[in-house]
């Protein structure tokens, strides 16, 4: 079947005060070919230039429809409604207007709906960060190319893909079942909407095409509405979100409910906790409505999640209010998890959160080595060394029999780790051991240059941790002391070396390093760019 035989696509395009970005997003929707009957440009009302840019747009283009609402709607969820009832093609795909449609995404997701006869057809998603344009896969390993899937209720995991950006839909069937997106300003509205989809229990193929380009801007004057958390309201309307996705999951089908619940406990929380921030009115506002809204949670759900997030689900529920070591728990809550000592064992010996919260750590002697909640300290150990301390966890380490470690550097823009020379753990005395690895920077800058990281480099920093009995773990790194000092290097390489240590939001050590003078100048403008995003967004 040719490109010109295939059934068309409407694409809805929805737009809010996005005058700079939209004209993109929708070029990219147009450049999909013939497949693309008609890209549905939706103005939410916006009060900048974004009307005037649309229809420049349109008078250039007959395919591009604009559709310019009179009142702002306040979400995502009307404007995209207005799409589909304005779209005359069999399949509807729907575009944000800070985003892109990959070429050629259209054409390879209307061959899979016609070849397997699905109403929804889904693809490849990467979250790009801006502007360093580093990828990040869309739930990697939930699917499987060329799958067809007949019954979701069969893989009730695809309830951890709430986004609605990544498939096409055929428009009868939206229409035969009454789906649509929640009206006016309901955040996350992606969750309630495809949770009506996955409810009336389509045929779903899968294509491992890229089909969609999320980008996200975190230094942006205004950022977009789900990454809009500086208060508590943000975390309520998730809530409010996954509670009516939940409720209609589980009326179609018990096993998605019951795993809307369970992927909650693992993802959504976890991520806000480990976000959680220092203000203590945040904080205990969150803490309530976090275990108001636990309560009401099937205990098998409970049981059923993996064991970092039922201890922190239990040590949520042990106390009314955010305990003394809630950095603790944010940390835990990371990725990967690391759970700070001290570590306090129960009168028979079980391993329990602390000693004023007494809650038992199932699971963890069962736990494999790679994904114990190890903590290693890093502090500086002169000018170009590191320090590790490796601390045991209720003696799965001392078993298990840690021997190297092996510092590793992970380019944030995506790509492959560098790894320094590993060198032998000894015991410390106290429970632990430590080593003292080279830190050379200059060395780890030429290796960025010669991988493309041209002005300025963003490494992870990491340590890979090889034990006597065969097994391993990879983890990152806590800061200790002086060790997040910025630095101007003498280099014989570069004259300069600005080195620029920090910690990650989830208190992991990260490193920026910018070589030479237009490393350095580049740094200076980056951080200014960002001081000024962060004014403009207060």
């Amino acid at each position: 079947m040719s490109s010109t035989n295939l059934p068309s696509v409407s694409v809805v395009v929805i737009a809010y005060n996005d005058a700079g970005l939209v004209g993109e997003a929708v070029e990219s929707a147009l450049a999909q070919g013939p497949v693309v009957a008609e890209v549905i440009a939706v103005n939410d009302a916006s009060s900048d230039g974004t009307a005037r840019v649309l229809d420049e747009l349109a008078a250039h283009h007959p395919r591009l429809k604009i559709v310019h609402r009179t009142e702002n709607s306040g979400g995502c969820g009307t404007p995209r409604n207005d799409g589909i009832e304005a779209a005359t093609s069999r399949y509807v795909l729907f575009l944000d207007s800070d985003d892109v449609l990959p070429a050629g995404a259209a054409e390879a997701l209307v061959r899979a709906a016609e070849e397997h006869r699905a109403p929804v057809t889904v693809g490849a998603c990467v979250r790009r960060e801006l502007p360093q344009h580093h990828d990040v896969p869309w739930v990697p390993g939930l699917y499987t190319a060329g799958d067809v899937i007949d019954r979701p209720a069969d893989r009730p995991e695809l309830v951890r893909d709430t986004l609605c950006v990544n498939k096409l839909y055929e428009r009868s069937f939206l229409d035969e079942h009454a789906i649509r997106f929640p009206d006016g300003r309901f955040v996350y509205e992606d969750f309630v909407f495809t949770a009506r989809v996955l409810a009336a229990a389509p045929r779903i193929a899968v294509i491992d095409d890229l089909v969609y380009v999320w980008h996200v801007r975190r230094d942006a004057a205004q950022v977009s509405i789900s990454l809009d958390r500086k208060d508590v309201g943000n975390w309520r309307a998730r809530i409010e979100a996954h509670r009516t996705a939940s409720r209609t999951l589980a009326a179609a089908s018990p096993e998605l409910g019951h795993a809307c619940q369970v992927k909650f406990l693992e993802y959504d929380l976890r991520m806000y906790l480990r976000e959680l921030g220092q203000d203590p009115e945040y904080q205990a506002a969150w803490w309530t409505l976090t275990r108001e809204y636990l309560d009401t949670f099937d205990e098998a759900a409970v049981e059923a999640a993996a064991p970092h997030a039922r201890w922190v689900v239990r040590v949520l529920r042990a106390g009314a209010t955010p305990p003394a070591d809630i950095e603790r728990l944010t940390r835990f809550a990371a990725e990967p998890p690391r759970l700070l000592p001290p570590y306090a064992t129960g009168p028979d010996g079980v391993p329990v959160w602390s000693e004023e919260l007494p809650v038992e750590l199932d699971g963890l002697r069962e736990l494999p080595t790679a994904a114990l909640p190890v903590t290693i300290d890093a502090e500086p150990a002169g000018n170009a060394a590191v320090r590790l301390r490796l601390h045991d966890l209720y003696g799965r380490l001392a078993a298990a029999g840690p021997r190297t470690a092996q510092l590793r550097f992970l380019p944030r823009a995506g790509g492959e780790p560098v790894l320094a020379k590993p060198a032998e753990l000894t015991p410390d005395g106290d429970g632990g051991w430590s080593v003292v690895l080279p830190f050379r920077l200059a060395d780890l800058a030429a290796t960025g240059r010669r991988k493309g990281l041209r002005r300025l480099q963003a490494w992870n920093v990491g340590v890979v941790v090889e034990c006597a009995d065969g097994s391993s773990l990879l983890t990152s790194l806590r800061p200790r002391g002086r060790l997040l000092r910025r630095r101007a290097l003498p280099s014989s390489r570069y004259g300069v070396l600005l080195t620029q240590p920090y910690r990650t939001g989830s208190g992991s050590l990260a490193l920026r390093l910018a070589p030479g003078a237009a490393g350095a100048l580049y740094l200076v403008q980056n951080r200014i760019g960002r001081a000024r995003a962060g004014c403009a967004s207060r």
